[in-house]
């Protein structure tokens, strides 16, 4: 992912988290204008900053940089609540999800 796409992912999955990027930088122990330095691409991230970017949006790194997936945090919300689901429940939205995507 180049430069600018990765300005813009943070941007996207920010603003979904609905976050300013001064209380995404100081929660991520940063200072205030760290992720708008990002998104504005005068700086890059290490990847140990990356990972709890990664942490602090509540998605994967794989994630990250999946454009396919659009509201990345939403999916890994409903993945961890379907891990609680036994066998029929687990069919059942199965077949929901099925003809959800069918129509």
């Amino acid at each position: 992912m180049y430069e600018d796409d990765f300005a813009e992912r943070i941007t996207e999955l920010r603003t979904q988290k609905n976050v300013s990027a001064r209380e995404m930088s100081l929660a991520l122990g940063q200072n205030e204008s760290y992720i708008n330095r990002i998104e504005n691409k005068k700086t890059f991230p290490s990847m140990q900053v990356f990972f709890y970017i990664c942490e602090y949006l509540n998605i994967s790194p794989k994630d990250f940089f999946d454009n396919n997936i659009s509201v990345p945090q939403k999916l890994y919300e409903i993945i961890e609540d379907i891990k609680k689901l036994n066998s029929t429940q687990l069919d059942t939205i199965s077949a929901l999800v099925k003809e959800l995507i069918s129509k």
